[in-house]
């Protein structure tokens, strides 16, 4: 089967780029010393699970109950929900331990742990738990010298139906950087951070085996991971156009990319119609951040893919993607460049998004074949 025997809008997945960035992120972990328990919650997919644990990954983390049913049932026992836990949701992971899995699950208040206690103590299960860091992504979490960080785990630690674990952070702040210094830096005030919270609760007499940290750009430009045990990049098997554009891959490194169809001309704009819309790419311009307008995507050839120069898709309908040049940009026309009937690639901005829609990847080794159907998770 070729991709041009397939419907549109498809989802896209290069294994050999897969592959290839596995290896990188893996050999980069190793390097400094660090278990790596990478974030499915963008490819929801337990081929590429599989393949993440083929390269030495110590155990997955999710965002969502679904994620983490999904996953063990395909056969993954060692879980993170790295997302606050809400004590009501607790049933539902409890058969999944029942089955031999290892959930950790975070908490980053007294109230959600004494709620989590209360929810675990009716089952013969222990939920391991992670108090959440905040190292300057001003999600959730505590600061990393807040006395609470204390008293949480304390409590934690003394309850007889969970387990107290260690501490967590996500260093979300990482995507507003523009630079690979800055980018640097804000790893630097991850790992201290984090390591400083593990550093008094160890003072305090608790236990810390577990000292996690995130985001792909930290993992890709931390120079010292001193006093972590584990790091949960997750975009970085795939990339997208925004790691692009923060330096944490190249473009040709995209792994993931959208199938549409020219389906209309505008030649009075010299845009093209796909039918690709904004539930096929998401709405995501975190790229214009970087101060250029860069639309929905970049609009490529459908084998490679090679990148259209200076070709985007602009804006997006719920079923239609508009396809052009940026106002103030030249080139050949896009009209011109894209007859009706034309297939093309659209590398995403944010690969998360775009993917979430999607129940399966036609998946590709470089070229136009299609080699394997890969299926998805999806819901929460």
């Amino acid at each position: 089967m070729q991709l041009t025997d397939l419907s549109t809008p498809t989802l896209i997945l290069d294994r050999a780029r897969l592959v290839t960035n596995l290896e990188r992120m893996a050999t980069r972990m190793r390097g400094l010393g660090v278990a790596l328990r990478p974030h499915l919650k963008t490819a929801k997919s337990a081929e590429v699970a599989k393949l993440v644990m083929d390269h030495g990954a110590v155990g997955l983390t999710v965002s969502t109950v679904a994620e983490a049913a999904y996953f063990v049932e395909s056969g993954f026992k060692d879980i993170t929900y790295a997302v606050g836990f809400s004590a009501d949701k607790l049933g539902r992971l409890v058969p999944l331990m029942e089955a031999g899995a290892d959930i950790t699950v975070i908490v980053d208040s007294q109230p959600a742990a004494y709620a989590l206690i209360g929810a675990a103590s009716p089952y013969d299960v222990t939920p391991k738990v992670l108090v959440e860091i905040d190292t300057g992504g001003r999600r959730g979490g505590l600061a990393p010298e807040d006395p609470a960080v204390i008293d949480i785990a304390r409590l934690l630690h003394d309850a007889p139906d969970v387990a107290f674990a260690g501490v967590l952070t996500h260093a979300g702040h990482s995507y507003g950087c523009r630079s690979e210094a800055a980018i640097k830096a804000v790893a630097e005030e991850e790992r201290h951070g984090v390591v400083q919270a593990a550093e008094a609760l160890r003072q305090a007499g608790l236990p810390c085996p577990v000292v996690s940290v995130g985001s792909t750009p930290t993992a890709v430009f931390a120079d010292d991971l001193t006093g972590v045990t584990e790091a949960r990049p997750g975009v970085y098997m795939f990339g997208d156009i925004y790691q692009a554009m923060l330096g944490c891959c190249a473009v040709n490194d995209i792994a993931v990319s959208v199938m549409a169809t020219v389906i209309g001309h505008r030649p009075d704009q010299d845009r093209v119609l796909i039918d690709a819309g904004a539930l096929a790419l998401s709405q995501d311009r975190g790229p214009d951040a970087f101060g250029a307008p860069l639309g929905l995507g970049q609009v490529c050839t459908l084998d490679g893919p090679v990148p259209l120069e200076g070709v985007r898709v602009l804006d997006a309908h719920q079923e239609h993607g508009f396809v052009g040049r940026p106002e103030g940009s030249t080139g050949p026309s896009v009209c011109g460049l894209l007859p009706i009937g034309t297939r093309v690639r659209v590398l995403p901005n944010h690969a998360c998004m775009t993917a979430a829609q999607y129940t399966e990847y036609a998946v590709v080794d470089g070229g136009q074949a299609v080699v394997a159907t890969w299926g998805r998770c999806s819901g929460w």
